[in-house]
Order: structure tokens, then C-alpha cells, then sequence
């Protein structure tokens, strides 16, 4: 089923970690003027810089196309009151939110001016490079909220290294291929760099510790929640830092801004992350994952707070305002399981209107059977101390029936059946590198000894299995339902 997405749900507040606040203290970010002298430059001016070197294109169909979409880019923007261009950029009130094609109002008020001369499908394609022209060139600098979210323009760190600061995005280039990291980590990566540069304005040498600050705390507000790994990645951060841009006193890693390496957080706030508005069931909901907590890891620990507070009770909060018990009725309870078995994935057409795709979740038998492990709990618990758990004790709304064990082990196992089928063609390929390798090292003498990388590594391996912790025992997992008991 597909619908039109009408709102955007409202994402949760983004808790930052202690360490990280303190970071965020002493290192602020810069500050954006209002106004700078670039920005003040006539239309004139501006085009006159802009036709000249690096500016101007390699080739002739090159500069035509960034002529043609600088000009309808200036002829928007001068449709709007301002005394430079980065106060018409902000009077257009396109650089609100970058999930909106700012294109669309744009071709929408050329159109209505009269200034639309061009096909508009061809004005639309060439438009990003028109205003990448113009933030590189330092007369805009919009967020850095926008210019992580927005579709176009991409790729601002070729723009940068042409025409703003060639040694040094060469100088990141250089440290990407000198290191061990791959290019899908660190092209990125360069990527972050160049939008700091793009919003703050200046070189290279210019970003601050503050600023790499604010853009990992900028990107956790963009985009909350689960999301791809090196969405909120500070690989960039320690590009720059192994440059020796930054002072002495810099931090080597960033990684408490990453949900990777968050760090362990009190109960209460991986409760309050997704501000229940029931009290009563929010300090229930504590008690609850506090009983547990002894007996379970952190990373379930987590894990179940979120299936309870925010897939559970906050959605129930969502779709019935008011709800304050945990009795539910055979339709609230209903609603509920049809909406935990599926999910919603957002998409952009072509035009740039999401669209919403109700699509079947993986993890709902995972969902229900914690839920009903929560209910369970508390029938028992209200047993043993019915002052404390007796008032929560209600029935059930997951049936055994609902937990469809055989059917969720049978979809796992078609899903890693499918994952050998994908395999197997490159098996081959496979068997004769392996079989290549054997040979050249048999072909070795036999005195020989492993080259300076290869024994680094090895003396890392080494020293990684030496300080490892012990896993824990199987019984630190059976503690399903059991509570810490205090010592006599």
C-alpha cells in the first residue's frame, strides 16, 4: 500500500552524553555573520569572477551549463528583498528544511515572474550547479542542517577542492590514500569537511574543533533514531585531526557523539529519551527495566527499553491521547499488533513528493514476545509484592497463538538459504584466490619472515586477544523474568 506522507512525526529529543557536553563547552563552534564582504558584491561582480578561472568550466559544454544555472539561480534569488545574497537565500525560506526540494519553489516563482525562457525539466537538472557555483564561491552559506539533508547539491567537496581550497582537500585526498581505511569510509568523510567549510565559510585550515562538534550534533538531530551506520560517522573528524590542523589540547576521537560508542546511560533516560506523557506508567516502565537490569547486558537492557517504551506505549500514547493503564481493550490491543507487524518506508519520487510504503517488519515476533514477557512479569511479580506490582497487574493482550515462532524461524532460514544462493556464482572465484595464495606461499623460502605491516598486525591481534574481556556465561542470559534479589 502506498499513501502520500501528510506529516512528519515530531523526533524524539537527542540526549547527549556528559563527556560530550563538556566538549561542546569548551570547544564552541563559529559563529556565522549576518553579512561578509562577498556576499555584498553586485550581480556584476559576482558574474564577472564567476567567468573567469577556476571558476568557468573545463570545456565549452561545460561552461554553458554553469552559466545557464547560475543565471537562473541569481534571477530567483533577486526576486526576494535583501541587501546580499545570503539574506535573499534566507528570505526564499527554502533553507527551513532540507528534506524540501527547494527546485520546486524555485521553478514555481520563475514561472510566475516570466523568467522561465528554458524547458523546465532541463532548468531543473542543472540548478544544483548553479547554487554550488555560489556556495562555493562564499556569497551563501546555508546550515548545516540543510546542506546534510538536501538532495542538491552533492558532491560540494569537488567544488571545493576547484575553486576554494585545492591544497588542502588535496591534503585530505593525500591522507585517504595513505591510510588503511577504505574509500567508502572516507570519501564521506572528506565529503562533512567540505560542508563545514561550505556553511561556515573560509579554508581548510579554518574548521575548528567546535565546528566538527556541531556537525555530529547537527547530524543526530537531522536524522534521529536508527539509521545507517556512517550516517553519524567521526571518521572526519580524525582526518583532520591526524593533519595536525588542530591544537594540542584537541580530543583524538569524537566517538561519544556517535550512537555506536554513546556510552551507558541511567535508566531513567533511556526512558525519557521518548517522553512518555503518562507519569505513572513512564515510572512503572523504570521500575520495571531496573528489576531487569541485573540480570541482562546493557545492549539488552536497551534494546528493551525501546521495544517497550517507544514501539509499545509510546505508540499506543500516539494513537489513543490519554491512555493511562496498561488494560487494554480487544480493539486498542488489535490495532496495536497490526501496527507492530508492519512498517512504513519512506521514499522520494522523481517529482520530490515523498511517498509511503506500508512494507511487513521482521522483528515484530521479537516485539510481541517481549511485550507479552512484560505483562507476564508482572502477573508473577504482583504475587510476591502486590503493594508495589498488584495495581499493574492486568491481563495480557498477547496471546500464545499471536507468537508465531515456526513461521518467524522458517522466513529466518529462507532468508540466510537466499543469502548462500547469492554466494555460491562467486564460490569459484573464491576457491582460486585461495588456491593462488597457497601456491605463492609455498613458493616462499622457507626462512623467510612476514613483512613490517604484516607483523604490526599481528602483534595487534595479538595484544587485542590479550586484553580481551571473557564472555559471559550462559546463565548470565537465562534471566529472563527473574528479578535481583537482595542478600539476606
Amino acid at each position: 500500500m502506498t499513501t502520500t506522507a501528510a506529516s512528519q512525526q515530531t523526533p524524539r529529543t537527542w540526549q547527549v552524553s556528559s563527556e560530550a557536553q563538556a566538549l561542546l563547552e569548551k570547544f564552541p563552534p563559529r559563529l556565522v555573520p549576518g553579512a561578509w564582504p562577498r556576499t555584498r558584491e553586485s550581480r556584476v561582480v559576482l558574474e564577472y569572477r564567476m567567468a573567469a578561472a577556476p571558476f568557468r568550466g573545463d570545456d565549452s559544454q561545460s561552461r554553458c551549463h554553469r552559466n545557464a544555472s547560475l543565471q537562473a539561480v541569481l534571477d530567483w534569488l533577486e526576486l526576494y528583498p535583501g541587501q546580499s545574497w545570503q539574506q535573499r537565500w534566507e528570505a526564499t525560506a527554502v533553507g527551513h528544511d532540507g528534506r524540501r526540494d527547494w527546485r520546486l519553489q524555485m521553478l514555481a516563482d520563475l514561472a510566475a515572474a516570466g523568467l522561465l525562457d528554458r524547458h523546465p525539466g532541463y532548468v531543473r537538472k542543472i540548478l544544483g550547479t548553479g547554487l554550488i557555483q555560489l556556495i562555493g564561491g562564499d556569497y551563501l552559506r546555508p546550515s548545516l542542517g540543510w546542506l546534510m539533508a538536501t538532495t542538491s547539491p552533492l558532491r560540494i567537496a569537488n567544488e571545493m577542492a576547484k575553486v576554494r581550497d585545492p591544497e588542502g582537500i588535496a591534503e585530505l585526498r593525500t591522507a585517504r590514500l595513505a591510510g588503511t581505511v577504505g574509500d567508502s569510509t572516507m570519501i564521506p568523510a572528506i565529503e562533512k569537511i567540505a560542508l563545514v567549510m561550505a556553511a561556515k565559510g573560509g579554508l581548510l585550515r579554518n574548521v575548528t574543533i567546535g565546528d566538527c562538534l556541531e556537525l555530529m550534533r547537527v547530524s543526530r538531530e537531522v536524522f534521529p533514531g536508527p539509521t545507517r551506520s556512517g550516517r553519524h560517522s567521526p571518521v572526519f573528524y580524525q582526518l583532520l585531526h591526524s593533519t595536525g590542523l588542530f591544537p594540542s589540547d584537541a580530543p583524538p576521537t569524537v566517538r561519544m557523539f556517535s550512537p555506536v560508542f554513546a556510552g551507558q546511560v541511567p535508566v531513567e533516560q533511556l526512558v525519557d529519551r521518548y517522553q512518555v506523557a503518562c507519569r505513572p506508567v513512564r515510572d512503572l516502565l523504570v521500575d520495571y527495566l531496573r528489576e531487569r537490569q541485573p540480570a541482562i547486558d546493557y545492549g539488552t537492557l536497551t534494546s528493551l527499553a525501546t521495544t517497550l517504551v517507544l514501539w509499545f506505549w509510546k505508540d499506543l500514547e500516539r494513537h489513543h491521547p490519554g491512555i493511562d493503564s496498561l488494560r487494554l481493550s480487544p480493539e486498542t490491543a488489535s490495532a496495536w499488533k497490526q501496527r507492530i507487524r508492519t512498517r512504513v518506508v519512506r521514499s522520494r519520487r522523481a517529482d520530490g513528493e515523498i511517498t509511503e510504503t506500508t512494507v511487513e517488519r521482521d522483528t515484530a515476533t521479537d516485539a510481541l514476545t517481549t511485550v507479552r514477557s512484560f505483562y507476564l512479569d508482572l502477573a508473577q511479580w504482583a504475587l510476591d509484592d502486590p503493594a508495589r506490582w498488584g495495581p499493574w497487574a492486568a491481563p495480557c493482550p498477547i496471546r500464545a497463538t499471536d507468537i508465531q515462532h515456526k513461521k518467524m524461524n522458517s522466513r529466518r532460514k529462507a532468508r540466510m538459504d537466499q543469502r548462500t544462493r547469492d554466494r555460491l556464482p562467486i564460490l569459484p572465484a573464491l576457491m582460486e584466490a585461495v588456491d593462488r595464495e597457497r601456491k605463492a606461499a609455498a613458493g616462499r623460502p622457507a626462512g623467510s619472515s612476514p613483512s613490517r605491516p604484516a607483523r604490526r598486525n599481528l602483534h595487534r591481534r595479538r595484544r587485542h586477544l590479550a586484553t580481551r574481556p571473557a564472555r559471559p556465561s550462559l546463565t548470565a542470559h537465562l534471566g529472563r523474568g527473574t528479578r535481583h534479589q537482595p542478600p539476606s
